[in-house]
């Protein structure tokens, strides 16, 4: 007994450095204004290249590189439209170079610079409500494909949903070409079974986008847990943070973050309603293959 608890007592030691270790590279990725490469880290740490880079993906699910691209996303997206101009604030945000931003801007920003920071301006976004089984439903896609697919009881609060989201882009009513677009997505709704083969517009952290992935792999007619995405996704101690990148899915079924319910099976929330979470599932229960 004494030796195991000596062996436990070792093992927690252990994992409490490391936090601390990768809490401190965390910390000087943030604050330093070039990002230091993986060497300096590593000796900071005491330890190899190897052997950090595989405790600090453990620890926080990404590599130091990226997440030190995660971090000055997020501070772009912060900074971005407080500033006077883009390249004031792509200095502020840690990039070293425009060119270094504009090579990635899109994958970090969702759009261009200048619209984003306009809240859109700029951008053209078409969509439309419908209705299904489920509520109304609203549609909304740009050049790149679809970015929007909300669910309620009133079409009002969808397109003010949608507006708050996207406050200064032009949106357009859907026309004739796109009720095929709304279409195919209801259809989908009532017969999960058709499969999605749409674009998808999608706007995220590097976190959120990685859960997102993540959520699209779950077969239909499954479930799986928050717990269970956390270590798919190398972040095995990110359960709320899934479940947060879960709550904000742009995308309601596209992204089918119905399909995490909690490790003891219940349903737990759902950012359109438990009721339309249940209803999901059973529909997709009917669509999943049959075991001989």
């Amino acid at each position: 007994m004494s030796t195991t608890l000596s062996i436990s007592r070792r093992a927690h030691a252990l994992a409490t450095r490391r936090a601390s270790l990768v809490t401190a590279a965390c910390r000087a990725i943030e604050t330093a204004e070039t990002t230091p490469d993986l060497e300096t880290l590593a000796r900071s740490a005491g330890m190899s290249r190897f052997h950090f880079h595989r405790v600090f993906k453990a620890a926080t699910g990404l590599t130091p590189k990226a997440y030190a691209l995660a971090r000055r996303s997020h501070r772009m997206r912060e900074v971005l439209p407080k500033r006077n101009s883009v390249t004031e604030a792509i200095y502020e945000a840690g990039y070293s170079s425009n060119s270094r931003f504009y090579a990635h801007s899109s994958k970090v920003l969702g759009m261009k610079p200048k619209h984003y920071r306009g809240g859109g301006k700029g951008e053209s976004i078409r969509f439309a409500i419908g209705e299904c089984s489920l509520g109304s439903i609203l549609v909304a896609a740009s050049q790149k494909g679809v970015c929007a697919i909300f669910m309620g009881e009133d079409p009002n609060a969808l397109a003010k949903e949608l507006q708050d989201r996207f406050p200064k882009a032009h949106l357009i009513g859907g026309d004739r070409d796109f009720e095929k677009t709304i279409a195919h997505v209801v259809g989908f709704v009532e017969a999960p079974k058709i499969g999605w083969d749409l674009p998808l517009d999608l706007r995220g952290t590097a976190f959120q986008q990685r859960v997102w992935q993540a959520l699209r792999e779950i077969p239909i007619g499954s479930t799986t847990s928050y717990t269970k995405i956390a270590r798919r996704i190398g972040a095995p101690k990110s359960m709320r943070a899934v479940a947060q990148a879960c709550g904000a899915n742009p995308v309601a079924v596209a992204i089918p973050c119905h399909r995490v319910v909690r490790s003891d099976g219940n349903l737990s929330g759902y950012r359109w309603g438990v009721e339309r979470k249940r209803a999901l599932l059973k529909r997709e229960a009917f669509c999943a293959p049959k075991m001989p």
